[in-house]
């Protein structure tokens, strides 16, 4: 009786042993596995260069800050220059990526750059504080932007002249905005602005003004308006309740594959999960 008691003593205690050894082989291995990659993040070196739309400049800005930190010895440069820009850059080789608030045009495409979307962002329409209209119907915006519909009584707000603020001709906002409206060179400005903040900016300043601007740009200073009584939030764009939305793109000559390893990592990392987070911190849908 004694001997079958030793017998299965020694039996479990083999047992633990066994299952510790092997629980200390998997733990090393994973650590091992971590190390290893974590090696292969510091070993990679290269840079990205990008340029293009100033609506995208938060995202740029935010993913090339946390994918640096990844990969430290990868530097990545923005320029913010406008869609139209960006992608003429890329096109002529001077930047790996060009960054465009908008779908490419067919003759870009034609000349092989290649769309690649990585977040989708809504156009927000902001008034500034003190005006008294909340809402918007499609129609009206497009009589507001076309000139048709001059002072604000006419929207049910104060008998005040509408100022009509947008961005220059370049800008993928001006683009995405007029084409989702089917009003393209039909718009009448009395200020055509060279950047998001600009015209943040001089709607904040400007009584009766009325602009447009990428909705992860909005702040405290403005209003943004509701359309079709659709708030303009990301819940909103996401279920497809909002209609002015669009594309961020960050485009390339020919395929991602065919880009230096920098720039397959970059891309790479915006698909992970960390890089996801990135996106949607800064006020971005990811896109599918």
């Amino acid at each position: 009786m004694k001997m079958r008691k030793i017998t299965a003593l020694l039996c479990a205690v083999t047992m633990t042993f066994g299952l510790v050894a092997c629980g200390s082989g998997t733990e090393t291995e994973l650590a091992a596995q971590a190390t290893e990659a974590e090696a292969s993040d510091a070993d990679l070196t290269g840079t990205v260069s990008m340029a293009g739309s100033t609506s995208m400049e938060k995202l740029a800005n935010a993913t090339a800050e946390s994918f640096m930190a990844k990969y430290p010895g990868v530097t990545v440069t923005a320029e913010f220059t406008g869609s139209s820009a960006g992608v003429e850059a890329v096109t002529a080789g001077s930047v790996d990526i060009g960054n465009a608030s908008r779908a490419l045009k067919d003759a870009e495409k034609e000349a092989g750059i290649v769309e690649n979307i990585v977040a989708i962002d809504g156009i927000a329409v902001v008034v500034d504080p003190a005006n008294t209209v909340v809402d918007l119907t499609k129609e009206q915006l497009i009589s507001v932007y076309t000139g048709e519909t001059k002072n604000w009584s006419e929207l049910g707000g104060a008998d005040a002249p509408i100022v009509v603020v947008g961005r220059e001709a370049s800008s993928g906002t001006r683009s995405a905005f007029e084409e989702l409206l089917e009003i393209e060179d039909a718009c009448i400005y009395a200020s055509e602005l060279d950047s998001t903040g600009a015209v943040i900016a001089k709607v904040a300043a400007t009584p009766g003004a009325i602009g447009y601007v990428s909705l992860d740009a909005i702040n405290e200073t403005v209003v943004a308006v509701s359309l079709e009584g659709v708030a303009a939030n990301a819940e909103n764009i996401k279920a497809g309740n909002y209609f002015l939305s669009r594309p961020f793109v960050m485009a390339t000559k020919g395929e991602i594959s065919k880009q230096s390893e920098a720039v397959q990592a970059y891309f790479e990392y915006l698909a992970s999960e960390e890089g996801k987070e990135v996106i949607a911190a800064v006020g971005l849908i990811i896109a599918d």
